[in-house]
């Protein structure tokens, strides 16, 4: 029996309406992707040039990151993934970070996130830790959202290291070693925003509070729009980093 001309416009007007829902869909993935590559933040030119031009340093880049390798032969009993704030490029932290690898011979290896969105990459740790499979011990760190993915990834690391972050996740029942480092100038990630996610960490974490430091003063990429004003010098920033660090990177060497 042939359909009847109501069954037939229902028919059409479902079919519409499914075209209209999948058109919206299209849209507005499309317009996701355009927002994440408008606006990405860094890296500024010298801080960089420095890390590449280091002779102790050696630099590779994939598609999935931007790694930092001591270039001696001691090796590196203990590497760093360290994912990225939200829509800022990886090497905005090569300079930040790279005291890691010149003075703990630590590998450090940057995430390169989909999207430039830490929290769109649900990619697990292996998808970084397999360049540089000499490395026996991983601490997992981020700044920012980069660091909220970072906690969401703990339970596959060492350790667990913050900057201008905090975890969504709750971590406070694990013997995690965790350091979060807070800029007391921070106008996205305050110290305020930190201290009330403090419940979420292990009771041992180390928290600690940079003075002088904002948001942006965690990379080199600039000032970013809400953040407050940064007093503390690069050099005095560079070594606050590595010294935090370093101790935690000490936990795990046991």
């Amino acid at each position: 029996m042939a359909d009847s001309p109501t069954r037939v416009r229902r028919h059409s007007l479902l079919r519409r309406c499914l075209a209209a829902l999948l058109a919206l869909v299209i849209v507005a993935g499309i317009a996701l992707v355009a927002w994440t590559q408008i606006g990405v933040m860094g890296p500024e030119a010298g801080p960089l040039e420095r890390v590449e031009h280091d002779e102790r340093i050696g630099v590779s880049q994939t598609s999935a990151a931007y790694a930092m390798r001591p270039v001696d032969e001691r090796g590196t009993a203990v590497g760093l993934v360290f994912y990225p704030g939200a829509k800022v490029d990886p090497r905005s932290y090569a300079a930040r970070l790279a005291g890691l690898v010149t003075q703990q011979h630590m590998t450090v290896v940057i995430a390169r996130p989909w999207l430039g969105m830490a929290l769109f990459d649900r990619r697990g740790l292996d998808a970084f830790t397999s360049a540089a499979p000499e490395v026996r011990a991983w601490i997992v760190g981020g700044h920012s959202l980069g660091g909220v993915r970072a906690c969401q990834s703990a339970e596959d690391a060492q350790a667990l290291l913050l900057f201008g972050s905090y975890c969504a996740n709750d971590l406070s029942g694990s013997s995690l070693p965790v350091t979060s480092l807070a800029g007391s100038d921070d106008g996205l990630s305050t110290p305020q925003k930190i201290a009330e996610h403090r419940p979420n960490l292990p009771a041992g974490a180390v928290m600690t509070q940079i003075e002088g430091a904002n948001h942006a003063s965690f990379g080199d990429y600039g000032h970013q729009r809400g953040d407050g004003e940064a007093t503390i010098a690069d050099a005095a920033m560079d070594t606050a980093v590595v010294q935090a660090a370093s101790q935690l990177a000490g936990r795990v060497r046991g």
